[in-house]
């Protein structure tokens, strides 16, 4: 089903995908006067660890795996979104090491100023994509809202042994990221009309495929810790994964992917709120080479939709899972690695 017409979703919000939550430093200012939460035995991955999803034991051998995301149009194209939007939500379930099962749509669109067929072809894009990762929708819910966004409450299982945490990774470690950075940069491209139709169809491409692929390659290895990096950056999800390990991490900038044209559109502008936020949230916690300029470092704490793993692997296994990884079609790279020297702290190179 094609839309009457030409509808720019991008230009409906003032923020575009991950780069529309709140930011880290607000949302701590927030979260820290809540009173804790009772203690649960059952209760394997909260809130302490700024982690992927929560993990909630049932039985000796089966916990649930729930996590929910949705945010403001990232693509203009109404399917494309709907697509980008299920991945992105579904993510959170692989970086626990889980199996995705089910998943509730979560609706805010403008139904009386916007053809319903677009919010039709949202829903069967995010429909195509959750078939593509075995997820069964069971429901939703819906709100008549002047801006149009969209998301997924997933829930999956793992055996409770099984769990991938960002809060586990060991000395000698080695960081694999799986996806390239920069969206952040090109989504808020899309909106000034910066890019080519290829150009679009790439970053589209790179936020829509699944980390099932990714999640499935690692499973037999031992995988230390893993997060999704998303709308807090590469920087952002490693900070938390050092600080919950409490370990350093050093990456090494030259080897991080990057999509094409990133520095170009960086240094013309394109920067979103969200990628500066997530830079003055980590400035003290990340030591940069003083010849890093300010492009280079806020492409490292670029706001991502739908990213890639970044995964804490034994050093041992780190060569086999990424050539494995790269056989079976993953964009992967290997950035980094781990360390006992300065705790908490990322070093990059």
């Amino acid at each position: 089903m094609s839309t009457p017409e030409k509808i720019k979703l991008t230009s409906l919000s003032s923020k575009g995908g991950c780069g529309c939550k709140i930011g880290p430093a607000d949302l701590a200012q927030v979260l820290r006067n809540l009173p804790p939460q009772a203690a649960n035995p059952n209760l394997l991955v909260g809130l302490d660890t700024s982690d992927d999803a929560g993990v909630y034991r049932l039985s000796d051998d089966l916990a649930l795996v729930q996590t929910l995301d949705f945010f403001t149009p990232i693509v203009d194209d109404p399917y494309d979104f709907g697509q980008v939007a299920a991945a992105n939500a579904i993510s959170d379930i692989y970086a626990m090491g889980g199996r995705p099962l089910t998943a509730l749509n979560i609706v805010a669109f403008p139904i009386h100023t916007l053809d319903k067929s677009v919010l039709t072809d949202i829903l069967r894009g995010a429909g195509d994509k959750m078939a593509e990762a075995g997820v069964t929708l069971v429901g939703g819910h819906s709100i008549d809202d002047k801006e149009p966004k969209f998301g997924l409450a997933v829930t999956g299982t793992v055996h409770p042994d099984r769990v991938r945490t960002n809060a586990g990774a060991k000395p000698g470690d080695k960081l694999i990221l799986t996806k390239p950075i920069g969206v952040g940069i090109l989504s808020t491209s899309i909106k000034k009309d910066l890019l080519s139709a290829e150009e679009i169809k790439r970053v589209t491409h790179v936020m829509a495929t699944l980390n099932k692929t990714a999640a499935e390659t690692m499973e037999p290895y031992d995988v230390h810790a893993c997060t999704d990096v998303t709308g807090f950056g590469l920087l952002g999800h490693a900070t938390e994964m050092a600080k919950g390990s409490g370990m350093g991490i050093i990456v090494r900038s030259a080897d991080v992917p990057l999509l094409p044209r990133v520095r170009e559109l960086a240094e013309g502008g394109s920067v979103p709120g969200g990628t500066r936020n997530n830079y003055d949230h980590i400035e003290a916690d990340v030591d940069f080479p003083e010849e890093m300029d300010q492009t280079g470092r806020f492409i490292l704490c670029d706001a991502v939709t739908s990213g890639g793993l970044l995964i804490a692997i034994d050093a041992q296994q780190a060569d086999e899972l990424l050539e494995r990884l790269q056989a079976a079609g993953v964009e992967a790279a290997a950035i980094g690695e781990v360390t006992e020297e300065n705790a908490g702290r990322i070093t990059v190179l």
